[in-house]
């Protein structure tokens, strides 16, 4: 009868995203069977289904060893955040006290860069996340002599041959004992800083602190060359880590100091308003390097070696014996240094539109030997010199590492 239900029919097929995708899948695999072919449409489908952002990269966790040969935070990858903290011993402290405070050091730094509080910390989750903490001491020439007196004291301990270029400030100069902490995390830093500080303070006073920024972690593949605030690409010729030549030119192999280095530390102001001024073309001619890829202007990649002797179609040198990297080289492969630089900010005064700058570190055996040529070549006709000034200056020795139950300066301090 017209209008009747026909029970026998088949019943209606599901027109379902699967069997769309399955019908342009069927057609577009030839050979394959229609059964294989929905079930590669619904692993595609199944898999797309599940497939959403990729993981989060988190390095919170992240520890670098505090005990070893050497201590951390010479060779180890620059972190994005850096606190350099300068302190002056008190008057009373004598070798005794200061075998107590680098225990106490040594043992809270160990603590901390494992991502454990601090024996004395009020705030222990603040410790919970490293993120790569190093910290290290140097001691200043004071400290040595009063740990072993004055034949203790290495040649190089102490203020730098006056330069041309300096306009130092006491406040960003010299001290008796430094901490280099770094992380790739700031409130770690600050953690750290403060739960050091509170182990000092019955020793020492605070002569200076001084913090120091690069790319955040993440933001760039690791092993970048850092940029400073000039755009310019800063630190590309520098000793590599595990080389031979990190092995002799940075640690240092004599008495109480083996296994250790010497630290240079120079806060570098940079006139950013004037720079502004400076054409491309100035900018690139003052270095001696692109800009935009840090190649030397004899070539076209950041590691390219350079060619001092090319020379222009009217004849001049095509790297300028005035650029920053021509001074900086030396003929002398033992004037080489492992270098770590931080760009540093603060509140601009008056009509400047910024009071920025770098932190200069640089680790060497020797720095009579090693730093000081460097720098009087770039003292004597640096063209960056106009637009940089050394304004903070400081030398230490780094003493070697310690192991575990030991503490940092226990070659000299026991």
């Amino acid at each position: 009868m017209t209008g009747a239900r026909d029970d026998t029919a088949p019943p209606a097929r599901v027109l379902s995203r699967r069997r769309l995708l399955l019908g342009g899948a069927a057609a577009g695999l030839g050979a394959a069977t229609a059964l294989g072919a929905e079930r590669a449409v619904a692993a595609i489908v199944d898999a797309g289904a599940t497939t959403g952002p990729a993981p989060e990269q988190l390095h919170g966790a992240e520890t670098i060893p505090f005990h070893g040969a050497h201590q951390a935070g010479v060779t180890t990858a620059p972190q994005a955040h850096a606190r350099f903290i300068a302190l002056t011993l008190r008057d009373d402290v004598d070798r005794s006290a200061l075998a107590r405070l680098m225990r106490l050091l040594s043992d809270d730094a160990s603590r901390l860069t494992a991502g454990t509080a601090a024996l004395a910390d009020s705030e222990p989750e603040l410790a919970a996340l490293p993120s790569r903490l190093t910290v290290t001491f140097g001691f200043g020439p004071r400290l040595v002599r009063i740990a072993a007196g004055e034949s203790a004291v290495p040649s190089w301990l102490g203020p730098l041959p006056a330069f041309g270029i300096d306009r130092l400030e006491e406040r960003w100069s010299d001290g008796d004992l430094l901490l280099q902490i770094g992380a790739d995390d700031g409130v770690t830093v600050s953690h750290a800083a403060r739960m050091l500080l509170k182990d000092a303070r019955s020793f020492a006073t605070v002569r200076w602190v001084q913090d120091g920024f690069r790319r955040s972690r993440g933001s760039e593949r690791s092993g970048t060359t850092m940029r400073n605030l000039f755009g310019q690409i800063d630190g590309t010729v520098n000793l590599r880590e595990g080389s031979a030549d990190v092995d002799r030119l940075v640690w240092s192999g004599e008495g109480w100091l083996a296994g250790g280095t010497g630290m240079v530390v120079r806060r570098i102001a940079m006139n950013l308003d004037t720079w502004d001024r400076l054409d491309r073309g100035g900018r690139e001619q003052s270095v001696g390097r692109t800009l935009d890829t840090g190649a030397p202007l004899t070539g076209t990649r950041e590691h390219d070696e350079p060619d001092f002797a090319a020379t222009s179609a009217a004849g001049f040198p095509v790297i300028p014996e005035f650029s920053h990297m021509r001074r900086a080289r030396s003929d002398d492969p033992d004037e080489r240094i492992l270098r770590r630089g931080y760009n540093y900010e603060q509140a601009p005064s008056g009509d400047e539109v910024s009071d920025a700058g770098l932190l200069f570190v640089s680790y060497q055996a020797d720095v009579s030997a090693q730093f000081v040529p460097i720098q009087r070549r770039l003292d004597e006709l640096d063209l960056l010199n106009e637009w940089t000034t050394p304004i903070g200056s400081a030398v230490f020795a780094v003493p070697p590492g310690c192991a575990e139950g030991g503490f940092v300066g226990e070659g000299i301090l026991s």
